[in-house]
């Protein structure tokens, strides 16, 4: 099977695409030897070296889900104490999908495969994150309905979002869109300060089983439902620029048990049972 070489140079984790590119046009990158130009394609076989150094390609990809705890940063970088890689001390190289901010909790993806990043985060894609958030006083009408309708925060406004309200001053929220800081940023504008925030939910993936500070690898059938949300998806940044219909509601999953087919992002076999604990760490709320 022939792939693009910018796609085999950034699943290796070495740069991105566009940086691969990059290499490729100056002449950086050499397969079998021979000097590389855009539009190469090559295949398992093929010796794929950036500045001499051969790229390794991944085999097994990684699918996780991870239960947050406040006080970890959604970060590869090492110098950050608190990142979220460190944290997990998965044993191959991973990384975060999307984010929650240091003072959040909750359902967070990793992987090691850079192909379905961004056709679940594009806000075009209309992928549902749900959320449960604490607030600082009582919950008006009002603010039920602004919230709803979109409210003005980053130069922007919101997209429309569903919101139901389970106490005085909790209500649980989905969103389509992932703006720094959205929630936070919509309530303050809204007179609200958040004093708790959870996020519960992922497209078709719970936190039921894991508790904070518990990973676990996504299963077959959550994979499969995932593939057929994200079929026509779009990876790109055009994706939050399109008006996409909304997608069908789906059932979140928990289910452990395996599906016979494969899908495109398969879950691994052997791990899919897994239920990991993060290093111990001491955090502040």
């Amino acid at each position: 099977m022939e792939l693009r070489l910018n796609k085999v140079i950034s699943d290796s984790g070495l740069c991105s695409r566009r940086e691969a590119d990059r290499h490729i046009e100056e002449g950086h990158v050499t397969v079998n030897g021979r000097v590389a130009t855009l539009g190469t394609k090559v295949t398992e076989s093929d010796k794929v070296r950036v500045n001499g150094c051969l790229v390794e390609r991944r085999i097994n990809t990684v699918y996780i889900a991870f239960n947050k705890p406040v006080g970890i940063t959604c970060t590869t970088d090492p110098a950050d104490s608190d990142n979220i890689v460190d944290y997990i001390n998965f044993p191959e190289r991973i990384f975060n999908i999307g984010r929650l901010d240091k003072p959040s909790e909750g359902l967070i993806f990793l992987t090691n495969d850079g192909n379905i990043v961004n056709k679940i985060l594009r806000a075009g894609n209309q992928h549902e994150k749900e959320y449960v958030v604490t607030v600082d006083k009582t919950i008006t009408p009002e603010f039920e309905k602004q919230m709803q309708r979109g409210v003005p925060i980053l130069g922007t406004v919101t997209k429309p979002c569903k919101l139901v309200r389970e106490t005085d001053n909790r209500f649980r929220i989905i969103l389509t869109q992932g703006l720094n800081r959205q929630i936070r940023r919509m309530c303050e504008a809204l007179g609200y300060e958040v004093q708790r925030l959870k996020r519960v939910r992922i497209m078709n993936v719970t936190l039921s089983g894991l508790s904070v500070g518990e990973w676990r690898f996504l299963t077959e059938k959550e994979m499969a439902e995932i593939n057929r949300m994200v079929k026509d998806s779009v990876g790109t940044e055009e994706a939050s620029q399109q008006t996409s219909k909304p997608k069908p509601k789906t059932k979140a999953s928990n289910s452990n048990k395996p599906n016979t087919s494969k899908p495109k992002f398969q879950a691994s076999k052997s791990k899919k049972q897994h239920i990991g604990k993060a290093r111990v760490k001491k955090t502040r709320r």
